[in-house]
């Protein structure tokens, strides 16, 4: 069992930077692969960045790729997002998510077993 809690959010300019932080419960925090996802009003969640127990391998959405990082600390049982050069249209709550390691980097929502509560982020022009 890991229990996720989000935390980072918050209303930026465009063009700004935000680090959105996941911390973990449990003792196996380091053998799951990690995900985060965001959801617009009115819109289905959709996968931004995901990334190997190992925190070796990563994979991003097309619309984040070079402006956000994900990356993790297992000591500390915690995976980052670093935001850069926020649009608009980053504005989101956004959610990690945990799935078991052997799985692989996974886009699916569906396919990922435990979530946290979200944190808000608004980018305004």
């Amino acid at each position: 069992q890991v229990q996720l809690v989000e935390s980072g959010g918050g209303l930026v300019q465009v063009g700004g930077s935000l680090r959105l932080s996941c911390t973990a419960s449990g003792r196996t925090f380091s053998t799951y692969n990690m995900g985060w996802f965001r959801q617009a009003p009115g819109k289905e969640r959709e996968f931004v960045a995901a990334i190997a127990w190992t925190g070796t391998i990563t994979m991003y959405a097309d619309s984040v790729k070079g402006r956000f990082t994900i990356s993790r600390d297992n000591a500390e049982k915690t995976v980052y997002l670093q935001m850069n050069s926020l649009k608009p249209e980053d504005t989101a709550v956004f959610y990690c998510a945990a799935v078991g390691g052997g799985q692989g980097l996974l886009r699916d929502p569906a396919r990922y077993s435990y979530w946290g509560q979200g944190t808000q982020v608004t980018v305004s022009s």
